[in-house]
Parts: structure tokens; C-alpha cells; sequence
């Protein structure tokens, strides 16, 4: 069986090394990131600061 192994990258929201997640345009999300941004409610805190790590996605297409 040959598995191809993830290659390290930096998570946009956390910005930890991680090898597992998503990738947007050009942006990577660590899978625990991810995860943690599907289960925040639209009045937590913690959803503004998702939204702002996400607008770097935007800023970054054309990089």
C-alpha cells in the first residue's frame, strides 16, 4: 500500500505547522481549526476573529 504523506503547512487561523486540513484558493486550514470554526456560533466571540483570519484568503488570491 503506498500512502502519500501530508507535507507540513502553517494554518492560516492558528498559525501552527499542521499536515492535515483544507486548502482555500491558495490558503491552508488545519483540520482542527476547521472543526473548531463549524461548531462556533454566529454570536460567539471567537466568530469575528474567524472571520478576520478568513478575509486574509481574499487579500492573498493573487499572490
Amino acid at each position: 500500500m503506498d500512502q502519500e504523506q501530508a507535507v507540513p503547512e502553517v494554518c492560516i487561523i492558528c498559525g501552527q505547522e499542521k499536515a492535515e486540513g483544507i486548502r482555500i484558493i491558495s490558503q491552508f486550514i488545519c483540520e482542527e481549526c476547521e472543526a473548531e470554526m463549524v461548531r462556533t456560533e454566529a454570536e460567539d466571540a471567537k466568530y469575528r476573529f474567524f472571520i478576520g483570519r478568513m478575509k486574509k484568503i481574499g487579500l492573498q488570491k493573487n499572490a
